[in-house]
This record gives structure tokens, sequence and C-alpha cells, in this order.
């Protein structure tokens, strides 16, 4: 099973109950920079928390939107950011990493993992349609839930 979610406005312990709740077993982080200003998410302290979880953690920077996609899609200059995405997917590294991904989501609930929260905003959809081209899976778009944390 292939999902994905975005972080974005979420808290620590609600993103990974979310994914506890979802019953996801490896994250895919697919951004470009696994640095985040969000306390948690950068590479290492998310990784360890995750593996708190018995979740595992694969940083694909291969499938990350580059600094120009990033700055068009902020800009609403969608058409730029779907071209220069499109050329990251072409990339022998990205076709690697989408065909581990594929692999890895036929066994295993999986989840790409980027900052947006809708999907529709993040270039993790295009990476999502893509895997679904590739497996005929259909993805899943988890929102990261608000869970009353115990005192």
């Amino acid at each position: 099973m292939l999902s994905t979610i975005g972080y974005e406005g979420a808290a620590l312990a609600d993103f990974i109950k979310t994914l506890e709740v979802a019953g996801i077993e490896i994250v895919f982080d697919i951004r470009d920079r696994a640095q985040s200003r969000r306390p948690g998410f950068s590479k290492s302290a998310l990784s360890e928390a995750l593996a708190q979880a018995g979740i595992t953690y694969l940083h694909f920077r291969e499938l990350g939107d580059p600094k120009e996609g990033r700055e068009a899609a902020r800009a609403g200059n969608i058409e730029l950011f779907h071209r220069t995405f499109s050329g990251v997917l072409k990339t022998p590294g990205a076709q690697a990493a989408l065909d581990a991904i594929a692999l890895a989501s036929e066994s295993k609930s999986t989840c790409l993992l980027c900052y947006e929260r809708d999907h529709r905003n993040c270039h993790r959809k295009l990476v999502s349609d893509s895997i679904e081209r590739q497996t005929g899976l259909k993805a899943r778009h988890l929102g990261v839930r608000h869970f009353e944390q115990a005192a």
C-alpha cells in the first residue's frame, strides 16, 4: 500500500500517531533537503523518532523538488513547477528511487513524506502518480490528525 503525508503545521507526536494508526511500515522522505525548522522533522531526529515507533525511515533525495521547482510552486507558476519536477523524474537516480518505492509498496505499507499538508500542492503527488502508473496501486493521502495527548 502506498500513502503520502505532509507534516505542515503538525506536532511530531500527532504525525507519528497518524502513521501508526494508518499502519505505515516505511516512510520515504522525498524532500530535497531533509531539514526542517519544525522540531523533530529534520532527518536524524525524525529517523530516530520513527525507529522508536517501529517505522523504517529512508531518505530519497533523488526525488526531492529542486530549488527552482520549489520557488516556482511558491510563486504559483505551476507550469514551471511541473516542467522542473518532470525533468527530475526522468533522471536515472529518480527512476531507481521510484523502482525501489514501487517494489516496497507491493508488500509493505509505505508512505511518501514531504512538507505541504495538501498533497495537491506538493511534488509528492507527482511521485505518487508515477508510482500508481507503474504499479497499479492507488495512493491514499493522509492528513496528520490531532490526537489528545495523555497528561
